[in-house]
């Protein structure tokens, strides 16, 4: 992962063009919320988000529930109580943009973008004013039994290579053909990068595209099982129990703000920036269902001013990996170029990272990953807790 800022208090320049990106749902979420919540100066800040997300999903799922003593008890959430994880990570991540506002005096919303991934992303927009936090959050909530139910029998998957690109157009295909047989739905979930592609799958449709792989994707491309758990969303199994609907329904009755937000929210549904009023209810429903484009904010990024990424809520991991695994492969391909002149030397990278080396002649700003500063902002807040 990155390595996060020192414990220096910021001025007005600490963290130029900073954008903010939020994580999404794990397998562990408690993170150091127990640590920020020990802190005087901080205690009635996180304890406010944590009651607040505590009764809005007691109220959904009915029945009691008590995220500060989770907290406090250093109780992770198993997939069985995912509601009181997806009420928890939304809690921390805003909780923690409220002490840099309030104990910090720095302005969240200054900055020159933010994203989210998955849940991060109902986070990133609450935080920007497009959506009321408690019915940003209510939505997720809501289907969280029926999604951690749909995940006994799931198994989650990456279909990576380390010299070539993973076309995600061809893994949706091939997903779609394991499907039509009727013995389990399979899908893309997420596009991490060029290479490395999340996907989901009932019963044996895993290790029925285990086998396909090798006849229907060019080169030597791997498919590495994850073990644990996951709830299926941002995928076609959540078509089941008609939560794709009925969450479309919600989204019907949000309050959503009319007007953009004033600094872009890069939404991984669509790759790009989040416009304003109808078009997010459009931007929501998908987000239900559509993978996640990681690789497109990562891109996004690149491409604007931002000079610091500053990664929101519990233990953040899978937006601090891409964007670490990127840096490294961008350092290995420039150091193994002569930029003094052409020759074999010159061409050893193409076949070190293809699908990199080929991106960077109409993606130069790729070159800017390893320049890129990363803050975790728990650790920042409790380096640098006041008192």
């Amino acid at each position: 992962m990155p390595k996060s800022e020192g414990s220096q208090r910021p001025t007005a320049t600490h963290w130029p063009g900073a954008a903010l990106a939020f994580r999404g749902y794990n397998t562990t979420n408690l993170g150091r919320t127990a640590e920020l919540l020990a802190v005087p100066a901080y205690r009635s800040l996180v304890q406010r988000r944590l009651q607040q997300a505590g009764r809005l999903c007691g109220e959904v799922i009915g029945r009691p529930v008590d995220l500060v003593a989770r907290v406090q008890q250093g109780r992770e959430a198993p997939l069985e109580e995912y509601a009181e994880a997806v009420a928890l990570v939304f809690a921390a991540e805003l909780a923690q943009l409220d002490l840099l506002r309030e104990c910090h005096q720095i302005d969240p919303r200054s900055v020159v973008a933010s994203f989210g991934y998955s849940l991060g992303e109902l986070a990133a927009l609450s935080a920007a004013g497009v959506l009321v936090d408690d019915e940003a959050l209510r939505i997720p909530l809501a289907m969280a039994t029926d999604c951690a139910r749909l995940a006994d029998g799931v198994t989650m998957g990456i279909l990576f290579s380390r010299q070539q690109p993973v076309p995600a157009g061809d893994v949706l295909q091939l997903c779609d053909e394991i499907t039509q047989r009727g013995d389990g739905v399979i899908g893309v979930s997420a596009v991490l990068s060029p290479n490395s592609v999340l996907v989901l799958g009932q019963g044996d449709t895993i290790h029925a595209l285990r086998r396909r792989v090798p006849e229907a994707l060019p080169g030597r491309v791997h498919l590495r099982l994850n073990d644990s758990r996951w709830p299926p969303l941002h995928t076609p199994i959540v078509w089941q129990s008609s939560i794709v609907d009925r969450a479309s329904v919600m989204i019907q009755r949000l309050a959503i703000s009319p007007d953009p937000p004033e600094r872009p929210v890069v939404s991984l549904v669509s790759g790009c920036p989040v416009g304003g009023g109808a078009g997010v209810r459009t931007l929501l429903r998908n987000w239900v269902d559509h993978p996640q484009r990681l690789w497109d904010a990562v891109c996004w990024v690149l491409r604007s001013p931002t000079q610091t990424v500053i990664h929101i809520g519990p233990a953040p991991n899978v937006i601090p990996a891409t964007f670490s695994r990127l840096s490294e492969n961008v350092r290995g391909i420039l150091s193994r170029w002569d930029l003094s002149g052409l020759g074999a030397r010159a061409m050893e990278p193409v076949a070190y990272r293809q699908w990199l080396a080929s991106r960077l002649p109409t993606s130069a700003a790729l070159l800017r990953a390893p320049q890129i500063k990363h803050v975790v902002l728990e650790d920042w807040l409790i380096d640098n807790a006041p008192g």
